[in-house]
């Protein structure tokens, strides 16, 4: 094969990734409690290892770019609004349910299932004197080895059906030190100030191998992107407020599948042609008014800015057909 038959190919095979819609998708925190009781032996407190995880794998993907991410504040509004527990983390429905609110194609939720050192005949504690700030957490004059493992499911948020569902392995081991650090390079674990992205953590044992478990999962699930449908929805609402300055709102919202960026049409109903049996409208006759790119989204609603050379009005469709 020729260097330019190659170079066609690969410039057509790019083409081709580029073209298709990437997906947008959601993080949830990742459910714990399997290893909750050995997360609070090691840091002398309960801490949110699932969160964590997650904030991990959000970074990851978007450095991967092959989802559209959704921003932490949009979730975590959403997840306030919709009262959603720690006991939902895992639970598909529920992801399901947050997802069709935030207007997504797929929530990642998953579990942690292995979290800490990886010889259970090994004390926490070492029976070693601790350096202050750190009560509760393990240093070992021998080799100590962590290991870590979680589980991440890709979420339908239309069928609430699980469509991947990826493991995440990852592991280390060093002489010397504990495997969440010694000499007092982390003593703000114990006190509850546990951030798994710092470069504290990230620099010992422990934090060396959740992110090898991390990169695992987000590899996994990059790799399983080409295989996902496109997902087409159709929009069909309503102009509900139309200014002067050309800002529309219109009464669909994420439920709809509308999301900001979208740019939909604006017609007119002009006539309905109805079925002779059933008296339902089969066909709309419309004129075209001019399209809006959507700006902000909430439940239940959208705004936009209209363009176009007609004068829209409180009434009018708003579509995503052509």
């Amino acid at each position: 094969m020729s260097k330019r038959t190659v170079l066609v190919l690969f410039l057509s095979m790019a083409g081709a990734a580029t073209s298709q819609q990437k997906k947008r998708v959601a993080v949830v925190d990742f459910d714990y409690a399997t290893v909750q009781s050995n997360v609070s032996k090691l840091f002398g407190s309960n801490q949110d290892v699932g969160k964590g995880v997650a904030d991990i794998l959000v970074d990851k993907l978007v450095s991967a770019g092959v989802y559209t991410l959704v921003e932490r504040k949009q979730l975590d509004k959403v997840l306030a609004e919709q009262h959603f527990s720690n006991s939902d983390r895992a639970d598909a429905s529920s992801a399901a349910k947050i997802g069709r609110v935030l207007g997504i194609d797929y929530m990642i939720v998953g579990s942690i299932t292995k979290f800490g050192n990886d010889d259970k005949k090994t004390d926490v504690n070492g029976g070693t004197k601790m350096p202050k700030g750190f009560a509760g957490l393990g240093v070992s004059k021998t080799e100590s080895k962590a290991i870590v493992e979680i589980t991440a499911r890709m979420i339908d948020t239309s069928t609430a059906e699980i469509v991947a569902s990826t493991p995440g392995h990852g592991e280390d081991s060093r002489k010397g030190t504990g495997i969440v650090g010694g000499e007092g390079t982390y003593g703000k674990m114990a006190a509850g100030a546990l951030d798994m992205k710092s470069s504290n953590f990230e620099s010992t044992i422990l934090g060396t191998a959740v992110n090898k478990a991390v990169a695992d999962a987000a590899q996994k699930l990059n790799e399983k992107a080409p295989t996902l449908p496109e997902k087409v929805v159709d929009i069909d609402g309503l102009v509900a407020s139309a200014s002067a300055a050309g800002v529309l709102i219109v009464n669909v919202g994420p439920r709809a599948g509308v999301k900001v960026g979208d740019h939909l049409a604006i017609v007119r109903p002009k006539d309905a042609v109805r079925d002779p049996a059933t008296g339902k409208v089969i066909r709309r006759i419309t004129d075209p008014v001019g399209s809006m790119t959507v700006t902000e989204v909430d439940a239940q609603s959208a705004v936009g800015k209209f363009e176009g050379s007609g004068k829209p009005k409180i009434g009018d469709i708003v579509t995503n057909k052509k």
